[in-house]
């Protein structure tokens, strides 16, 4: 299965995996069960470790100066564990972790390889056209965010898009610094710790 769009007479046309389509009445039950179904699977670990090593810069969208949202820890993160000239985006912080925080992505000094984003899933369509306007190859919608239209979307109009996984548990996945919890025990070791 892939993706369902709105039709006129309140039907949804339905898109297989097989590349076949059908429309079905939008409130039936099968429109409904298809429609709540993930089909857009995304880059590859291969692919998305690709991605993490031909990057030089990456822009966190709705980063955060407050130290318990998530976007500030893996800004953190990727400042000290990564090569990645970071920016932040944020229209209402003046400065994240140090660093200038900018407007929007139009403002930032650079196309960012990376665009990470922590925002809801309802707002990665409009992301997405800011990611396409200023030029990024790609999208990176956090852990937990998930839209699968945009998905689709983002794709059509040339983005590799990555959605519902974490850069940091990526990158440090991939970089041997990734502890059960998440957390970088600084030890490389295949011997269990004595406690």
């Amino acid at each position: 299965m892939s993706t369902t769009d709105t039709t006129p007479a309140d039907t949804v046309t339905t898109h297989l995996a097989n590349g076949l389509s059908c429309e079905l009445p939008a409130d039936s039950p099968l429109a409904k069960l298809l429609a709540s179904q993930r089909t857009w699977t995304g880059p590859s670990a291969k692919d998305r470790l690709g991605i993490l090593r031909a990057a030089k810069s990456v822009a966190i969208v709705g980063a955060s100066p407050n130290p318990a949202r998530s976007s500030y820890f893996v800004g953190t993160y990727l400042q000290q564990s990564s090569d990645y000239r970071v920016y932040f985006v944020n229209p209402n912080a003046d400065t994240i972790l140090g660093e200038r925080a900018y407007d929007d992505l139009a403002s930032l000094p650079e196309v960012p390889d990376i665009v990470v984003v922590f925002r809801r899933g309802s707002d990665i369509p409009s992301v997405i056209d800011d990611v396409v306007a200023v030029g990024s190859p790609v999208i990176w919608v956090q852990l937990g965010i998930w839209n699968e239209e945009a998905a689709y979307d983002g794709e059509k109009k040339g983005l590799t898009v990555v959605m519902d996984r974490c850069i940091k548990i990526e990158h440090a996945r991939f970089h041997g610094g990734l502890h059960l919890l998440g957390f970088d025990t600084g030890q490389i070791t295949a011997r269990k710790t004595l406690r």
